[in-house]
């Protein structure tokens, strides 16, 4: 059981991406961006949900 246990712990999370435009280092690859991207499915914003391209701003807080 703890040989098992010792073995499984080697698994796990190792940094990388399922699809390699969710890569920020991907990003600005044309092979991530219509129209190459659009067929296979594999654009940035639709597996991220926004482009990341495009400047986001971010919400500002009131001071008083």
């Amino acid at each position: 059981m703890a040989v098992a246990i010792l073995a499984l712990s080697g698994c796990g999370y190792e940094g990388h991406y399922r699809y390699e435009c969710q890569d920020p280092e991907n990003w600005n690859n044309d092979e991530c961006h219509p129209p190459v991207c659009l067929v296979d499915g594999m654009c940035t914003e639709t597996l991220l949900g926004f482009d990341p391209r495009e400047q986001q701003e971010l919400p500002q807080e009131d001071q008083p």
